[in-house]
């Protein structure tokens, strides 16, 4: 669910008018609704109730500070992949208990700075990551805790790009080597294996995949035990999918508890939930501007303001949004069929094919649904275009959470060599 409907003939997020937002913010600018983030994480939370749960929300999905101090508000904690993110969620007020630090890449800095911080767990993914994480842990008299994420070999996940849990992939480690280095870690200092970890994918709407990989995970877990292991956590990752279009029916979150009660049953494991575009994807839309229309031989092109810069997820992987008019559409009003695209100078730069809506002219205002995940964290100053805005809504009203940078602000880390500048 969503709070994004049209009243008095405009679009509002919750009581707020978007064409106010518009106005004032500029075009484009994504909007959140704090409503719609808190009634997700309730709706996770009421899921989960009868279970020892840890939801530590996805920074990654949408890492702005106020949407992650709204979720902070709610009891969630953060799974990072960066030590940004780390620092993010820290300063949005999540504590250091309730993170979770994921990711193939952690540097020794990175590491560190977890450590120092205290985190719940890190989610180590290959040898040479829980080595260097000894090292580190050693240097500093620190312990961490650890779970390593283990590749199951199980496909999931809308699209080839966003399935992690297939061998072949590059997260986690091998199926076939996971309790060696559960053994290497046990003999390792400054590291304690406290649990297991998997993440098969990204909007996945049949929960069949995950069933088959978090019982083969339960199983490992179950194994290192009798081998010993303390293992106490049982990290399912995130990655269920949310309604995108018409026609989209992914697995609720109440059907997805029920399955991982089903499966952890009777083993007093302690789970850890990662979820971020089931909480955040449908808490946001972006506000563009029609530009003009560009008629072509066998198309009709609708230039917009916004360009894959701001909102890739279509060039990336071909992903759908619902795209909808800010003033709601008349009865009977003409329909027309458009390529919608932005100005970006890249041939990928197009937002859908063919795709059929109310008639727009120069001048009217969308709102391209279901893009508070994977939306502004991914957006970039490519073509010189500004990092788009931010704007949070709390009932009536709304404050801009990330403004827009000057031309003076985007070039300010930047500078010319004194020899370029010298006079001849």
């Amino acid at each position: 669910m969503h709070h994004f409907s049209y009243s008095g003939g405009h679009l509002h997020c919750e009581g707020v008018n978007l064409e106010t937002v518009a106005a004032e913010v500029g075009t484009p600018c994504y909007v959140y609704s704090s409503a719609t983030l808190v009634r997700h994480a309730q709706v996770i939370a009421d899921a989960f109730r009868r279970q020892s749960v840890l939801i530590a929300y996805s920074v990654k999905a949408n890492g702005n500070l106020a949407v992650l101090a709204t979720l902070a508000a709610q009891g969630c904690g953060a799974d990072v992949v960066s030590g940004g993110e780390l620092l993010r969620a820290r300063k949005a007020g999540i504590p250091a208990s309730k993170i979770v630090f994921s990711g193939v890449g952690k540097t020794a800095a990175e590491m560190g700075l977890a450590l120092e911080q205290g985190i719940h767990q890190f989610n180590v993914e290959s040898a040479g990551e829980l080595r260097l994480l000894s090292e580190v842990a050693v240097r500093l008299g620190r312990e961490a805790p650890i779970a390593l994420r283990v590749n199951p070999d199980v496909a999931a996940g809308g699209h080839p790009n966003i399935s992690t849990g297939k061998s072949g992939d590059k997260f986690g480690v091998p199926w076939g080597e996971a309790e060696a280095l559960y053994a290497e870690a046990a003999r390792l200092p400054g590291i304690r294996a406290v649990g297991v970890d998997v993440h098969i994918g990204s909007q996945i709407g049949d929960l069949g995949p995950m069933r088959t990989a978090f019982e083969k995970v339960v199983a490992l877990a179950l194994r290192l035990r009798g081998q010993g292991h303390d293992i106490r956590r049982i990290d399912v990752g995130g990655g269920l999918g949310i309604p995108y279009k018409e026609g989209d029916a992914p697995a609720p979150p109440s059907a997805y508890a029920e399955m991982i009660a089903e499966v952890t049953a009777g083993h007093g494991f302690e789970v850890i939930l990662e979820p971020g575009r089931v909480i955040a994807g449908n808490a946001g839309v972006l506000l563009a501007t029609a530009l003009y229309e560009k008629q072509a031989p066998d198309r009709t092109f609708l230039i917009l303001d916004a360009g894959m810069n701001d909102l890739i997820r279509p060039a990336l992987y071909g992903a759908h949004h619902d795209i909808i008019p800010l003033v709601e559409p008349r009865p009977g009003q003409a329909m027309k069929t458009y390529d919608v695209v932005g100005p970006i100078c890249e041939s990928t730069d197009k937002f859908a094919a063919a795709r059929e809506l109310p008639e727009v002219h120069g001048g009217d205002r969308l709102a391209f649904m279901s893009a508070g995940a994977y939306g502004a964290v991914l957006s970039s100053a490519y073509n010189a275009r500004p990092l788009v805005p931010e704007v949070l809504v709390d009932g009536d009203r709304y404050e801009i959470v990330r403004r827009r940078p000057t031309f003076e602000e985007m070039t300010g880390l930047e500078r010319v060599p004194e020899w370029l500048t010298t006079a001849a």
